[in-house]
């Protein structure tokens, strides 16, 4: 099997190649830079075949998947800086990396016969309740532009692809690249107290546990829309980080604030962003491990 990887580069995309590696699948990544600019660290994924491409461009889209003809298309690749899309001088780009960009992909991805499996996010919908959002819910309601790029990228692939997965997944962090993990454990070091808003709810998602599941999903005919993140129950962004802090050994300070005490960003952040996971097991699927287990495991390898 052989499958193109987007966005390498990336969190997910550094873990999903290492991951195919791992299980001896043939791994060809892509991104923007002329060459691989991740992690420079040991894994195979620095050493893996590699082409710069941009998704914006259809015929170079065309081009490389037709002349690679890849079993299976994983898309990582994303604008994903949340806030900076609501700039009106940077929407066009913005729209065509996550729609344009996703559209081109999954039409070359069709003419060679080749699976889908796009990563997207709780954000198509609009994070108002308590109730988890069921990975079925054609109930869209985005309160942002990244949110409505991305839904135009998941109805982009349901278009053009017959062979699909769409994976929404939550609150990421990796080894590759920055989040909210390395952030607060940077601010955590530097100030004696931190405020957190804590009526913000949902899970956390590590891409070294997200990409084994991916991994396995892409080898199946399973096809459908899924939730996936790590299990242990759903928190808010300030339990996270006294989380976060406690297995990193920091005394910092936490003090929770709603999102109103804390200030409004520039884009609108869900409230709740709970996702109901339980396709995962009833499509056979194993569930991601606890979301404190792979703090436990994540921390050390960056808190150095």
């Amino acid at each position: 099997m052989k499958i193109l990887v987007t966005g390498v580069a990336g969190q997910l995309g550094h873990d999903v190649m290492n991951e195919l590696a791992k299980v001896g699948i043939e791994g060809i990544g892509s991104d923007l830079a002329p060459e691989y600019a991740g992690e420079q660290d040991d894994s195979p994924v620095t050493k893996m075949p590699y082409y710069s491409l941009d998704i914006t461009d259809d015929g170079a889209v065309d081009k490389l998947i037709s002349e690679i003809k890849p079993d299976a298309v994983i898309h990582c690749a994303a604008w994903t800086a949340v806030d900076a899309a609501e700039d009106e001088d940077k929407k066009e780009k913005v729209r065509a990396i996550n729609a344009g960009g996703t559209e081109s992909i999954a039409k070359a991805a069709a003419k060679v016969n080749a699976k889908m499996l796009y990563i997207s996010t709780d954000y198509v919908f609009n994070g108002q309740g308590d109730t988890p959002w069921d990975p079925d819910c054609r109930e869209y309601a985005p309160l942002n532009f990244y949110g409505q790029t991305k839904l135009e990228g998941e109805k982009a692939v349901a278009e053009n692809c017959d062979r699909f997965f769409i994976v929404r997944i939550a609150w990421v962090f990796g080894k590759n690249g920055k989040n909210f993990v390395k952030t607060m454990l940077n601010v955590g070091r530097t100030h004696d107290e931190v405020r957190v808003v804590n009526d913000q709810i949902g899970t956390p998602t590590y891409t070294l546990d997200l990409a084994r599941l991916l991994v396995d999903m892409i080898r199946t005919d399973k096809y459908g829309y899924y939730h996936a993140t790590n299990e242990g129950g759903y928190i808010s962004w300030y339990d996270f980080t006294c989380e976060i802090y406690r297995i990193a050994g920091l005394k910092t300070k936490v003090t929770p604030v709603t999102t109103a005490e804390y200030g409004l960003s520039k884009a609108a952040r869900p409230y709740n962003s709970r996702l109901d996971k339980s396709k995962l097991v009833k499509e056979g699927f194993t569930p991601l491990p606890t979301w404190q287990d792979a703090l436990e495991r994540y921390i050390p390898l960056i808190d150095k």
